[in-house]
């Protein structure tokens, strides 16, 4: 399973930390058609073997993530509700202080223009409980080999912890034994073991959660059993005692307090605002909405960045995966072929296909009378550029070396729906 790890290695620590957004999910209808797509692109497709060169996982991974951007950017500037002269006039919020608050819009247009700009004023931000332990020196062991065990309450439940020490134990050993007892749990908290300038070493545990409901006073509790090894366990540990309390979020929006378990939430399903610091006494922020040519410019900037990132891509494993320009001729062809109309606005396609902007030409040209025109091309651009996505998107190993071993029989395939796992599943160990 060697070659399977390394591709799942490589996505959890590339990928992994992406967050998904609204248009990462899909009707039935929607998955159905991307089935029946696929069933019909393997129908055809010779039978072929993948050549296990270091890259060609990596290569599958960062096309279909590249073409994963390229599709969730076109679809959030094609709102149904939206035309031509105004799909890249979608609305992006801004904040005056970003490192106190910063701002994005999520409501669609009809809820938007009902709802202008707004001060907040943050007073404390929402933070998690945390239990720290004593600390201990880290080469001692303070308690006896053998068996403990305590209970840890949350507002919902009751959890017993077990864990056993071992003569060649000691208190660090024993501390981030029960952090990842904790951890792996998977009950909303993590563990983990912090030092101090001393170099001794104690037990943290914090809540994943922040804020607390009226009538809770904790979020978790920890507490010996009645034995009296386990009390003694704990009182030796320390974990039981609460250095911080969860707090919540309390903010002044257009002068009215408010409050919030967490430190992100959304204003009337228009903004999502994010929590970073405390305001200045007297200094709020402002949110509102960016002003119509600065949300094109921006979301054109969006676009063009998720395209010249596919390009980086294509170039990327160009000298260990040699199918790769084939990636490079398919995407950059949308660029060239609207190159006249592109560059008249701004967008100044490259020798390598590339775009680079024109900030100045571009906000002269959808400021001007005929900005509509401009944004027909542009729609065109989007929508072909969309296309490709979707097609690499569909089946990335075509883009990937491989050696064919037959092909198959015109007018009598049948379908093979096995190939689709050699991406989905990556089944590309030598051992399979």
């Amino acid at each position: 399973m060697a070659a399977i790890d390394t591709a799942y290695n490589y996505y959890l620590s590339t990928y992994a930390n992406q967050s998904a957004s609204r248009y990462d999910s899909h009707k039935k209808s929607e998955l159905r058609n991307i089935y029946n797509t696929i069933v019909k692109i393997n129908k055809d497709s010779p039978l072929y073997k993948i050549k296990h060169s270091g890259d060609v996982q990596k290569f599958a991974i960062d096309i279909k993530e590249s073409t994963r951007i390229i599709k969730n950017v076109v679809a959030s500037l094609s709102d149904a509700e939206e035309g031509i002269g105004n799909a890249f006039q979608k609305k992006i919020a801004f904040s005056s202080q970003e490192d106190v608050v910063s701002a994005e819009y999520i409501g669609n247009h009809k809820e938007s223009e009902e709802m202008g700009s707004f001060s907040l004023e943050v007073k404390e931000l929402a933070s998690p409980q945390i239990n720290l332990g004593n600390f201990l020196d880290k080469d001692r062991l303070s308690l006896s080999p053998g068996s403990y065990s305590f209970d840890l309450e949350n507002s919902t439940s009751t959890f017993e912890f077990q864990f056993n020490i071992h003569s060649d134990d000691t208190n660090y050993t024993t501390q981030n034994k029960l952090a990842n007892l904790i951890s792996n749990a998977d009950i909303g908290l993590t563990g983990s073991v912090v030092e101090d300038q001393n170099g001794l070493s104690a037990l943290q545990i914090e809540s994943v959660s922040t804020g607390i409901s009226d009538g809770e006073s904790f979020l978790f509790s920890i507490f010996p059993q009645g034995t009296r090894s386990s009390i003694s366990a704990v009182e030796a540990l320390g974990i039981d005692h609460v250095s911080q309390e969860a707090k919540n979020a309390v903010f002044l929006l257009d002068g009215t307090g408010h409050s919030s378990h967490s430190n992100t939430f959304t204003i009337n399903h228009v903004f999502e605002l994010s929590l970073h610091g405390v305001s200045e006494e007297g200094n709020p922020a402002v949110i509102g909405f960016k002003t119509n040519a600065d949300a094109m410019a921006e979301n054109i900037q969006t676009l063009v960045d998720s395209y010249n990132s596919i390009l980086h891509t294509a170039s990327k494993y160009s000298g260990s995966q040699h199918q790769s320009v084939k990636l490079y001729r398919d995407m950059s062809s949308t660029a060239f072929t609207f190159q006249n109309d592109l560059e008249s606005m701004g967008l100044m396609v490259n020798e390598d296909g590339e775009i680079s902007i024109d900030k100045a030409l571009l906000t002269e040209s959808v400021s001007e009378e005929n900005s509509e025109e401009h944004l027909s091309v542009l729609n065109d651009f989007k929508n072909l550029l969309n296309t490709k996505a979707n097609n690499a998107s569909l089946d990335p190993m075509k883009y990937v070396d491989k050696i064919i071993v037959t092909y198959k029989n015109p007018g009598k395939s049948l379908v093979t729906p096995y190939i689709t796992s050699i991406y989905s599943g990556m089944m590309m160990d030598r051992y399979c």
